[in-house]
């Protein structure tokens, strides 16, 4: 069936990948209010229709921490991303250079960043989750920036993991008792295609980034309680100062939701925020972006980069997103239900038609340049 948006590679991911699997991309925490949120919020934004404004010739192209890129998008960090298609981060990276964005590769990739920085030109922005042994930090640290790493992405609003209702009925969180391993089996033997292209050929099947610290027989039991044991609970503004002090590139926060903490960021020496909630999967209740997002952008008045993520399933989303003002937009679940759909030609299939839809809302809102849109591009239902 042909695919014309990112809820058809959505259909897609469900039909290929194991349900467990599934449900990790596609779940939020608790009862997912705020993940509902955040799409409900963004398509009540009702978009401004403007006519004879010469817009024959509309440029997505835009420029974020010092880099020009063809349209203000990155590939959001995905845990485990790469276990939807074999070496998906690779995958992601090689589809995101192709289209000049941004990718992220997550702390707990399956690929390690010498993996992917290999494969692809481009440097890859790398996420940093703050764990509590910081001599690997440090050493961490040194490897990104080695694999030619330029901006680090640092989440800050997973000192303690969410709840995650589907994760745990899935089978993906549950215990590693006999009858839960048996329940996952089920679900993989369900999934021929992808037991063949990841489970037999997509090895190895172990978090490239944390190699050193963990066996390579280590279970996807012994990755969740190593991750939940070394996430730093302490973590606070200290742990800025201390990136600074081993990090020389672009620093920017993901997890910015309260306009106070904005604030705070932007005194504490770092280059951009991501406004987020985690895709809804840490605090159910908390703000949909959408909605935090204005005051935000008011609170810091221009004094950082501010990137948005949460709910974005469209180019009429990342319009949306940009008229409330951020100068750029990350996506996680669209790529990642592309790249379990079709692998890299799904990612760079999703890209095109993100920017082609771009193109489109911006000219019927009269806008030919990233650099003009803004809240007038909104208008009240």
């Amino acid at each position: 069936m042909p695919v014309a948006s990112i809820a058809d590679f959505r259909a897609q991911a469900r039909r290929r990948l194991p349900h467990f699997l599934f449900e990790y991309i596609d779940g939020g925490s608790y009862n997912e209010v705020t993940l509902r949120a955040n799409r409900q919020d963004l398509r009540e934004l009702a978009l401004r229709q403007r006519v004879l404004k010469n817009v024959e010739n509309v440029s997505t192209a835009t420029n974020l921490f010092g880099d020009s890129y063809s349209m203000p998008v990155a590939l959001a960090p995905v845990g485990l991303a790469g276990i939807n298609r074999r070496r998906g981060e690779v995958l992601a990276a090689r589809a995101a250079q192709a289209h000049n964005i941004p990718f992220t590769l997550s702390t707990v990739s399956l690929c390690s960043i010498e993996e992917v920085a290999a494969a692809v030109e481009q440097p890859s922005w790398f996420q940093l989750y703050m764990l509590k042994d910081r001599g690997f930090i440090t050493d961490l640290l040194q490897r990104v920036e080695h694999a030619g790493c330029t901006t680090l992405i640092m989440t800050v609003d997973l000192p303690v993991i969410g709840s995650r209702y589907r994760d745990h009925r899935s089978g993906m969180t549950a215990s590693a008792n006999i009858s839960n391993q048996l329940y996952r089996l089920q679900q993989l033997l369900m999934r021929p295609r992808w037991l063949w292209d990841v489970g037999l050929l997509g090895g190895p099947h172990t978090l490239g980034n944390l190699n050193s610290m963990l066996s390579q027989k280590a279970s996807l039991a012994d990755y969740q309680r190593y991750i939940s044991d070394n996430f730093d609970a302490s973590t606070s503004w200290d742990a800025v100062e201390f990136i600074r002090s081993h990090w020389s590139g672009k620093i920017v926060l993901k997890g910015i939701l309260d306009s106070q903490d904005a604030q705070q960021a932007s005194t504490s020496g770092v280059d951009g925020i991501v406004v987020s909630n985690h895709g809804g999967r840490q605090l159910d209740g908390a703000l949909s972006t959408a909605r935090a997002l204005p005051a935000i952008v008011d609170r810091i008045a221009g004094d950082l980069t501010v990137l948005a993520d949460g709910g974005i399933e469209s180019g009429l989303d990342v319009l949306r997103m940009l008229a409330l003002g951020a100068d750029g937009v990350m996506l996680g679940r669209a790529w990642c239900y592309a790249l379990a759909a079709d692998g890299e030609r799904g990612v760079a299939h999703m890209l095109s038609l993100l920017k082609d839809e771009m193109r489109v809302a911006m000219a019927l809102t009269g806008h030919t340049s990233i650099a003009s849109i803004d809240r007038q591009t909104l208008c009240r239902r």
